[in-house]
This record gives structure tokens, C-alpha cells and sequence, in this order.
């Protein structure tokens, strides 16, 4: 008897530096599908389309935040978007349209679609891109937590029940 692989579904979140809002959702999404019983379905990395901060943590107000709701995001570190993580990943999603513009600039012409806005995912939060809180306070990084908790508990359920895509 044959013993089926399972698939794994590889998923980039992409920001700006990739020290606020998008290795926040690399860690809430790795976070909500290990709690699903589902961490070994995803292989999830985040990235930044530009290189201002290449090598180094999130920022220390998103780590603390995160920290206080369970999100560990000490080990990451800020890498930079090129056209060739196309090929390394199944869904690109994008923390906002700038982000987006870009990524899909980049892309493969078959491959641009495959880049999405992450609340795309999320329609009920009412809102399409998700705010940069690096000039703003802990309200602001607060807001920005909430609504990546929210996606990506609805990308989860999104990417596990294909139908209800």
C-alpha cells in the first residue's frame, strides 16, 4: 500500500523591509497552523521588497507585541523579495497594493497572479491593505496585529478548504 505525501503549501507574506508586518504574519500564520495540527502542511517564509534591512530581527515593537500574544518571532530576519522566490513558493501575498504593484512587476508573466493581497483572504475586516505601523505607536502596531491574526486564521481556513476559496 502506498503511503500519500502530503502537499505542502508554500506561502510568502511580503512587506516593505520585512521588519513589521510581514514577518508578523509569517509568525501568526506558522503559529495558527501548528495550533490546527497543520504546521507540517506549510512551509512559510516572509520577505521585503526592499533591502533596507537585510539581516537583521523585526522591529522590537512588533516582537514584544507579538510576544505578549504568543507569536515568538525572535529568529527571523529581514530578507529582501526577488523574482526568483516565484519559484519557491506557491502563494505570494502582498501586506498592501504598493507591495503588490511590485511583486507582480516582477513575477514571471504566467506566475503574476499567483501574488495576491493577503486580506484578500479577509474580506470581513473591511479594508484591503493592511497599515504600516514602523512610524506610528502601539496602538498602531496593535491594529496592525489584530488584522493579521484575522487573515490569517482566514487564509488558514482558505488554504485547507480550497472550495471556500
Amino acid at each position: 500500500m502506498k503511503h500519500q505525501v502530503p502537499t505542502v503549501t508554500r506561502v510568502l507574506f511580503v512587506c516593505t523591509g520585512n521588519i513589521c508586518r510581514s514577518p508578523t504574519a509569517e509568525g501568526v500564520f506558522r503559529h495558527v497552523a501548528a495550533e490546527a495540527g497543520l504546521a507540517d502542511r506549510f512551509h512559510v517564509d516572509s520577505a521585503g521588497t526592499h533591502g533596507y534591512h537585510l539581516g537583521e530581527p523585526p522591529d522590537a515593537r512588533a516582537v514584544a507585541l507579538a510576544l505578549k500574544r504568543g507569536y515568538d518571532l525572535s529568529a527571523l530576519r529581514a530578507r529582501q523579495f526577488t523574482a526568483a522566490d516565484y519559484a519557491d513558493f506557491d502563494l505570494l501575498l502582498a501586506m498592501d497594493r504598493g507591495h503588490l504593484k511590485i511583486m507582480r512587476r516582477l513575477a514571471p508573466p504566467r506566475d503574476a497572479e499567483r501574488a495576491r493581497l493577503f486580506l484578500s483572504y479577509a474580506p470581513a475586516c473591511g479594508i484591503d491593505d493592511v497599515p504600516d505601523p514602523y512610524y506610528g505607536d502601539e496602538r498602531d502596531f496593535a491594529r496592525t496585529l489584530d488584522l493579521i491574526e484575522r487573515g490569517s486564521r482566514a487564509l488558514l481556513d482558505a488554504l485547507i478548504r480550497p472550495e471556500s476559496r
